[in-house]
């Protein structure tokens, strides 16, 4: 008697579909993904100045909010110790009574040392003191909000509420910047 062993295959898995699914599942995540946009400052450059002179100009020391960012992150106005939640209010009060808003400047001096976080933070409570006081303008002048003006009626408010801001970074270039 001859034994016959049957040969067992070994069963296969069909894998002519997983590239298919493997594709259609990337294209399913890419669409549901959320992508962060980065942030940042959004800030309008002065114009090129064809010609290239500097006019000099008298402010009063009144009309000068001077602000310093210290390489411990530490925020002094006008010389003074203040905490950086309190500079919205700050700016909003030196803005909106200054005589004259066409010639109030706020001066900002950076160590290089200073936190990114603490800069940004800074340059946010600024854009933010101006936008509320554009805001209020718009609401007491238009009847509506800034975000829903005319371009025409953002340009009245704009020249009723001038940003002036001047950035100077202080401390040694080999230090580097910002942590």
């Amino acid at each position: 008697m001859i034994l016959q062993h049957n040969r067992r295959t070994v069963p296969q898995l069909n894998t002519t579909s997983t590239a298919d699914i493997s594709f259609i599942l990337l294209v399913f995540f890419l669409i549901m993904t959320s992508m962060d946009t980065d942030k940042g400052l959004t800030r309008m450059l002065p114009p090129i100045n064809d010609e290239n002179r500097q006019e000099a100009t008298d402010i009063e020391k009144r009309n000068v909010m001077s602000l310093k960012l210290t390489a411990a992150d530490g925020l002094t106005i006008n010389g003074k110790q203040e905490d950086i939640s309190r500079l919205r209010q700050k700016v909003m009060t030196f803005v909106g009574t200054t005589a004259d808003r066409q010639q109030h400047i706020i001066t900002l001096e950076i160590d290089r040392r200073a936190s990114y976080e603490a800069y940004f933070n800074i340059q946010n409570e600024i854009m933010a003191a101006y936008h509320a006081l554009r805001d209020s303008y718009a609401i007491k002048t238009y009847g509506h909000s800034y975000n829903t003006c005319s371009p025409e009626q953002r340009d009245a408010v704009r020249s009723y509420y001038p940003q002036r801001i001047t950035e100077t970074t202080i401390g040694n270039e080999e230090e580097g910047g910002g942590k």
